[in-house]
């Protein structure tokens, strides 16, 4: 696979609670060099960004991020807001402990609620495979088959572990044809990237795949 495909499925990322402006906006500037997905950013930087790239390159934020355990209500107002500042893609976070509950009825009001915020919008559904037991994963990949998000996504990357193999494998095989899979947390390699997308991942969050493309440019002072 060609890396210029390869970042075309990523969404670039940066939510480190200490990211400034600057560091947005070269974000952002790479997403669009890069052809990236998107740029995946924490809510207050949505409305600035839209308005550094305008129609350029897709804007995705984080909602309920990274532990989900906010109300509905509140997910989606968040939502809301976000996309009245120009948010393109939303990632949110379910209520583990729903899950962990068993309240299943519950986890899908959850994220229909959210979905119901954004109108139009790509949405993707943050499950934290780390967090859960196969069994819980696959009960998610069904649930949110009925939730009309558009993607079921592995992980925050803040919690004990990001994305494997043999989660994203899973949640291929048990995601209706319509729901795609995301990948994110831990992808620091080409060969990574090639292996999820291989077993099914239509996304990646990452922001190494973009250091490494980086990393391969030939200096202009050596031609």
């Amino acid at each position: 696979m060609e890396l210029k495909d390869i970042l075309s499925k990523c969404d670039h990322t940066l939510l480190r609670q200490d990211c400034t402006s600057s560091e947005i906006m070269e974000l952002c500037d790479q997403g669009i060099k890069y052809g990236c997905a998107s740029v995946c950013i924490p809510p207050a930087h949505v409305a600035g960004a839209k308005r550094y790239v305008g129609n350029k390159l897709a804007i995705c934020t984080v909602i309920g991020f990274p532990n989900g355990y906010m109300t509905s209500a509140v997910k989606a107002a968040e939502t809301a807001d976000a996309v009245a500042h120009g948010a393109d893609e939303i990632d949110m976070v379910i209520n583990i402990s729903m899950v962990k509950d068993r309240c299943w009825d519950a986890v899908l009001a959850d994220i229909k609620a959210v979905r119901a915020a954004c109108p139009g919008k790509i949405m993707k559904v943050i499950i934290e495979t780390c967090l859960l037991t196969d069994e819980e994963k696959i009960k998610l990949c069904e649930i949110v088959n009925e939730s009309g998000a558009e993607y079921i996504k592995t992980s925050t990357g803040f919690s004990t572990g990001g994305a494997t193999f043999a989660d994203v494998e899973l949640m291929r095989a048990h995601s209706a044809e319509h729901v795609k899979v995301k990948a994110s947390g831990g992808i620091s390699s080409l060969e990574d990237a090639e292996k999820f997308i291989s077993l099914g991942a239509e996304r990646l969050g990452t922001s190494r795949i973009v250091k490494i493309a980086m990393s391969q440019e030939v200096p202009a002072d050596t031609y």
